[in-house]
């Protein structure tokens, strides 16, 4: 009635899954157990109030998974699981039993126990995804809908009818009759029933009738509106002649209402019968009336007034509504800002502001370490003070200072080189303010260390902007690219975390990818090329050194002629023999050590040991 906020069920983010469907169970049906089971069982006995609340809300949810809500209590009741694959649809739940039906984008319809929270049955609904489901009024049969239009017999799990359907997927079905309109009663309970669907981009809503004839797959009738259906709400026909009411809100903010007694085939789509605007006054002078959008309507149980909510979804106006249907175009007059802001006022008188003593001393925050008094600017007498009067100058900082006990030398920056902190501060400065000269005083330092500390204390969003500034000095002489590339280097080993997080990251880093593709295709070209030159230029380099050495005089020194030539030749043999014959007896020799070794005890004995080397010698 006030169109206040009374609940709020926020998942915790990084568990659950966008929802995407909603379902209120049946007031009065058997709830699922939960940690308090004899609790319940009170409940139920004792007045009928209880049962008529309504309680247990169904959530379908983007990931498959159910999860059933009490708003009674404020928590989950319990998480329906190995359902569905992907994104659930639509759920219902069954009027009489504590079913619960669910279909998704992987085209299959789940029945669910919510008694043991378990899968019942699970059947494919459709060669594409399912979109929607309604129960019939006995509970017997189920109308599911892609884009066309099935019947299923809850029993079997087997198709009744087929109907054609829609060209996109059906976003709403739900029955328009609710006992069959022949008085003789269908054997299948069903035959002789209406139903209403509407579809994404379809500006046409059609009725269907369930037939004895299997062949007839075409709507009956066609309700025409002016944009897609968002929000479709109907009274249900009761008797023959009883006429059903129709509300249907579109996507461009209007609301439709249409009043016609299904009788039959209506060959032309039917217009409405009376069309509902909502605008704001504009009577602010040059203000001019601007439209409310509708969000939704439903019916209130008289059949006659509606409930419209309207405004922003965030916080929607409700109100309740008596319309005369006989005027074709009704707009209706409200001040958003009026109701909302009247609303936040009678919101805000709960807060209470705290009484404050005069005798109470404020603490503001000063300079740690210095002793003068900080007063507290109390009084206004001494705000006047402040106020500077024409004729007199400003006092500088550095009085200012001088007049608060601090020394004026110790706040001045030291000399000498920035620190990396600052070339951070330097860099987002010269970035937000495209400043060359900033850029190029941090953008050309050789260091790897200060580079890595100045890209690891940088502030986030100051990474893209860098990346764009690294590209366009990448396109430069080939000098400054050799600088940048340390510095994209080190931007994609420290922040390649973030940068994979953005989703637009592939048009962002296009160019500088390209850019490296086009240099990355010559290299192996140049290398090639610098291989081929690094051989001819070593060989060149090698002919020159040859040139470059004087011509060795190769005339002998001295010659040594002797008389005979046979004495030379024997002499050389000669040599030659003795040579080999050295060579020989070293090589016995170390053989032989180790015998002679184990031999000198004996040798000894014998006084051999200091005759035999000197025969040895003798003998060569």
């Amino acid at each position: 009635a006030g169109s206040r906020l009374q609940h709020e069920y926020v998942p915790s983010a990084h568990l659950s899954a966008a929802c995407t469907c909603l379902a209120w169970a049946p007031a009065g049906a058997r709830q699922p157990p939960g940690k308090d089971g004899p609790q319940r069982k009170k409940r139920k006995s004792e007045v009928g109030e209880v049962d008529k609340q309504l309680d247990i809300l169904a959530i379908g949810t983007a990931v498959g998974s159910i999860l059933l809500y009490s708003t009674v209590k404020g928590e989950l009741q319990s998480k329906l699981d190995g359902g569905h694959d992907s994104r659930v649809n639509c759920v219902r739940w069954h009027q009489d039993s504590c079913y619960l039906y669910s279909c998704s984008d992987d085209k299959h319809i789940v029945e669910w126990s919510t008694q043991t929270c378990k899968v019942k049955c699970k059947w494919k609904g459709d060669n594409s995804s399912v979109t929607c489901l309604c129960i019939s009024p006995d509970g017997k049969m189920l109308l599911s809908a892609g884009r066309t239009i099935k019947l299923w017999d809850l029993e079997t799990k087997e198709v009744y009818r087929h109907f054609t359907g829609h060209a996109t997927s059906v976003s709403s079905l739900m029955f328009t009759t609710v006992k069959p309109t022949n008085e003789s009663k269908p054997v299948d309970g069903i035959t002789g029933l209406y139903f209403l669907s509407g579809a994404i981009h379809d500006r046409l809503l059609c009725v269907w009738q369930i037939r004895s004839d299997r062949k007839e797959k075409n709507a009956v009738m066609s309700f025409s509106v002016t944009d897609e259906p968002t929000f479709v709400d109907l009274t249900v026909s009761e008797v023959k002649e009883e006429p059903v009411k129709l509300a249907v809100v579109c996507r461009d903010g209007q609301l439709h209402l249409f009043e016609h007694i299904l009788n039959g085939y209506c060959k032309k789509p039917l217009t409405s019968n009376c069309t509902i605007q909502i605008a704001t006054p504009g009577n602010d002078g040059d203000s001019t009336p601007k439209p409310v959008p509708i969000l939704a309507a439903a019916f209130c149980t008289d059949k006659q007034s509606l409930l419209l909510v309207y405004g922003n979804t965030l916080q929607p106006i409700i109100e309740k509504v008596s319309l005369n249907t006989s005027e074709s175009h009704i707009c209706l007059v409200r001040d958003i800002q009026k109701v909302l802001s009247l609303k936040t006022d009678a919101a805000l008188t709960k807060v209470k502001t705290p009484v404050v003593n005069s005798d109470t001393k404020v603490l503001v925050p000063g300079i740690p370490g210095h002793s003068t008094a900080v007063k507290t600017p109390a009084s206004g007498k001494e705000k006047k003070k402040n106020k500077r009067k024409p004729g007199e100058t400003e006092e500088s900082i550095e009085e200012r200072l001088g007049a608060l006990d601090i020394d004026v030398s110790k706040v001045k920056t030291p000399g000498g080189l920035p620190q990396t902190d600052s070339f951070a501060v330097l860099l987002v400065q010269g970035l937000e303010s495209n400043d060359a000269e900033i850029l190029n005083k941090v953008l050309n330092t050789r260091k790897e260390n200060i580079v890595k500390n100045t890209v690891a204390r940088m502030p986030i969003h100051a990474v893209i902007p860098l990346l764009h500034e690294l590209t366009k000095r990448l396109q430069g002489n080939p000098y400054s690219a050799s600088v940048m590339v340390r510095w994209l280097k080190s931007v994609f080993t420290l922040h390649a975390s973030y940068l994979s997080t953005l989703p637009d990251l592939i048009p962002q880093l296009g160019m500088l990818y390209q850019l490296m593709e086009s240099r990355v295709k010559t290299l192996q070209k140049l290398c090639r090329l610098h291989g081929r030159l690094f051989i001819l230029v070593t060989q060149v380099a090698a002919s020159q050194t040859v040139q470059d050495v004087p011509e060795v005089n190769q005339t002998a020194k001295l010659v040594y002629e002797d008389d005979s030539s046979e004495e030379e030749g024997s002499d050389d043999e000669m040599i030659a023999d003795k040579d080999s014959d050295e060579n020989w007896d070293e090589d016995e020799e170390k053989e032989e050590q180790s015998d002679e070794q184990d031999m000198t005890v004996e040798k000894e004995v014998n006084g051999d040991s200091d005759l035999e080397p000197e025969n040895e010698s003798e003998e060569e």
